[in-house]
């Protein structure tokens, strides 16, 4: 009998080993501590989506009648730090990263289980204090604290979102941290770094970034709260300080923030687009160093948020040539993917069809990414809704879009049981619509110069708004949807098979869900990542 034969209540796994509150609490089982991230994100993800919400009832007419001008200043405030860094952030690394690293190459758990606890008790304290902010009035200085908006106006608990951000980074750290040594020590033998999965290596470049560029957005944000609290003088210059110097830190780790919240995207695409057309990942090295290029060069890049703020002309020609640069790596990938496809045994389950919706998303977002390394453009499209167009493209049609199609990817193996296939084929289209139909006009109202953060706006842009909030309703119930049916799942789904896709890699090679331990014994890899070209049930030789 299989282990897929087995009722759900007669297996040892990590879901029905206890039942207690505490023992949640305490776990050190990293499967038990992504699920506590799943449900800490998810509460977010919908606290920063009611924010959205709000932003675009207010702009579907052109007065500002719905709420004053200095709420909505809050909304897109918060729904910006929300999102960013209490979603978008952590979402696939704590989540799916904790999940699925350990078993993906044949560790038992983490290097340290209880850092790994920790991690996600220092993201519940940056939690409380940001809905401490929330409910205390908000915040309304941008999502991105920029001076002196933060340090000298009568802005409201800058200090209290500080705080909160501050916190929240040192769980990144520990979670970076964990990764690094988890890959660097823990492999099963016969895992070289050649056969480790490109989910894997995604997440160990999003890993490098985390240990070395949020130490960075720490300081940052804690010069911030000095300055507003004791006037230190080291952003305000009639105090001797250089306004700008908070740009280059904060943009310093928040670009590469960005590759942080997509690599981990690119990582689960890379598994879904192999799974689903029955092929080796066409160039396998080139893809793992590709992700590789994007991290470091991620750190290159960050003054080109500063093209306009008064900078060297010089260094900006300098920066718009790396931003260039870091697109090289990014195309490798897209291209890759649909050599991949290409004459592939393609299926199109709804994993599939997230994946196909990243891979059109995100290279609409970088091929207009590069209108905004152009130094020319991006001086008349700052500040404009073509920014927040191509933002969006990247973070949400790019990181969310991946993130849902991992989440039904690995949804058998983290719950051992199916959803329905028809619901989350709905739910994708609803998503890739209206994501389009919310953020396709934006390009154009940028184009026509209407600009970001205002309240209030000319009557000829009222059109493509109403648009916008129609899509962004569409785009609210598909996402409304998976969580529903996922929930379903949990008690009336069909009990999943230990591999229901026929994918490879060694999460498939364990029960659905996993027990505690992952493996009954450590598993030696003796064949090649991807290796679809052969038998998807490949044997483990047991030491």
């Amino acid at each position: 009998m299989t282990t897929a034969a087995v009722p759900m209540r007669e297996r040892e796994n990590y879901l029905n080993q206890e039942y207690g509150i505490k023992s949640w609490l305490l776990t050190t089982d990293h499967k038990r501590i992504a699920l506590l991230y799943l449900l800490s994100i998810t509460f977010f993800f919908f606290i920063g989506g009611f924010f959205a919400l709000l932003i675009r009832l207010e702009l579907l007419t052109p007065a500002g009648d719905l709420v004053q001008a200095d709420t909505y200043n809050k909304l897109f405030t918060m729904h910006g730090q929300v999102m960013v860094f209490f979603f978008l952030i952590p979402a696939v690394p704590a989540v799916l990263g904790n999940f699925l690293i350990p078993i993906m190459i044949g560790a038992k758990d983490l290097a340290f289980p209880r850092v790994n606890l920790l991690s996600w008790y220092i993201f519940i304290l940056g939690s409380a204090l940001m809905l401490y902010t929330i409910l205390n009035g908000g915040v309304d200085t941008g999502w991105t604290f920029y001076t002196p908006l933060s340090t000298e106006f009568l802005t409201t608990n800058v200090v209290a979102a500080a705080m909160a951000i501050f916190v929240v980074g040192f769980s990144s750290i520990l979670t970076g941290l964990n990764f690094i040594v988890t890959i660097h020590r823990l492999r099963a033998p016969g895992m070289t770094w050649s056969r480790l999965p490109l989910f894997v290596w995604a997440n160990y470049a999003t890993s490098i970034i985390f240990v070395l560029g949020t130490p960075v957005l720490a300081i940052s944000l804690a010069l911030v709260g000095l300055e507003r609290m004791f006037h230190l003088g080291i952003f305000d210059p009639r105090l001797g300080g250089d306004p700008l110097l908070f740009q280059h830190l904060f943009w310093f780790y928040s670009h590469p923030a960005v590759y942080v919240m997509i690599l981990p995207g690119m990582g689960v695409v890379s598994e879904i687009v192999a799974c689903f057309s029955h092929k080796r990942l066409f160039g396998y090295r080139f893809m793992a160093l590709a992700l590789i290029a994007i991290a470091v060069l991620g750190f290159l890049v960050w003054a080109h948020h500063m093209f306009v703020a008064g900078i060297s002309l010089y260094a900006a020609l300098i920066f718009s040539f790396f931003s260039y640069m870091v697109a090289i790596p990014s195309a490798i990938k897209v291209f890759n993917w649909t050599a991949t496809l290409y004459k592939g045994s393609i299926s199109y389950t709804t994993p599939m069809l997230y994946a196909f919706g990243f891979i059109g998303l995100f290279t609409m977002g970088g091929m207009t990414g590069l209108f905004v390394a152009a130094l020319g453009v991006d001086v008349h499209v700052t500040d404009t809704y073509f920014i927040i167009a191509h933002f969006h493209y990247i973070m949400v049609g790019g990181m969310v879009m991946a993130y849902l199609g991992g989440m039904h990817f690995w949804w058998p193996k983290i719950s051992g049981r199916m959803y329905p296939e028809g619901w989350g084929k709905l739910a994708a289209l609803l998503i890739f619509i209206g994501f389009n139909l919310t953020f396709f006009p934006q390009f154009i109202l940028g184009y026509m110069g209407m600009p970001r953060r205002y309240w209030q706006y000319s009557p000829e842009f009222q059109v493509l708004n109403v648009l916008s909030t129609a899509g962004a309703s569409i785009l609210a119930v598909g996402y409304l949807l998976p969580m529903v049916y996922f929930l379903w799942s949990m008690r009336y789904g069909k009990i999943a098979d230990d591999n229901p896709w026929g994918a490879a890699g060694l999460e498939w090679m364990t029960t659905s869900p996993p027990t505690t331990s992952n493996f009954d014994e450590i598993p030696t890899v003796t064949w090649e990542a991807y290796n679809y070209d052969q038998l998807t049930e490949v044997p483990v030789e047991r030491q």
